[in-house]
């Protein structure tokens, strides 16, 4: 059953990675950057200070730190053990795919660090700005989907890789803004 899935799963690959043009290849190149979303966490920072406060921006920093540490460690260790090449290091398919990224990372597969962290941040943003901007999360929810699928599009992550990440990254978005929220009553309610 698991050979099957994972038959599906390269499939399901093969097929959304063959969708890409040369047109749109710098466009997810960009998105699947770490770096190109600075501004948006600098504007979502500056958002929550206006109109949380010091106390609480300073709180939100620590959590966000320790969410993506947890996030990548979690990552990290998931990879060592299921041990799943990337799509492309995968010798029966390497031949079939558009592979576009600068390099094809040694590192594993399963699960992947870009839908986690860009997941977890979404939930967590979006729960922190419900009571102040209620429709937040669904943009922050489609830029957490966007970075997912471009991980497929440039050729270094199965589906299942992007949807484990994901469920991953919704749970510990969860679990830190309970935390937030924990530390928020603890230092600055009280």
């Amino acid at each position: 059953m698991l050979d099957q899935l994972l038959q599906y799963d390269t499939e399901l690959f093969v097929y959304l990675n063959s969708l890409g043009s040369e047109t749109w290849d710098g466009m997810w190149l960009l998105i699947t950057n770490k770096l190109t979303f600075v501004p948006l966490y600098a504007l979502i920072l500056f958002l929550f200070y206006r109109k949380f406060g010091l106390k609480a921006l300073l709180i939100l920093v620590i959590v966000v730190a320790l969410m993506i540490t947890f996030t990548d460690q979690t990552t990290n260790i998931f990879k060592r053990g299921f041990k799943r090449f990337r799509p492309c290091a995968c010798e029966e398919i390497m031949d079939s795919i558009r592979y576009i990224a600068e390099r094809c990372s040694t590192n594993r597969s399963f699960f992947s660090g870009h839908a986690a962290n860009s997941m977890a941040a979404a939930v967590l943003g979006g729960l922190l700005f419900r009571p102040v901007y209620k429709n937040a999360i669904f943009l922050l929810l489609f830029w957490a989907f966007l970075v997912a699928y471009s991980r497929i599009y440039v050729g270094v992550h199965f589906p299942l890789d992007i949807l484990c990440g994901m469920i991953f990254g919704a749970l510990s978005g969860f679990i830190f803004f309970k935390l937030f929220k924990y530390l928020e009553k603890r230092f600055i309610s009280s």
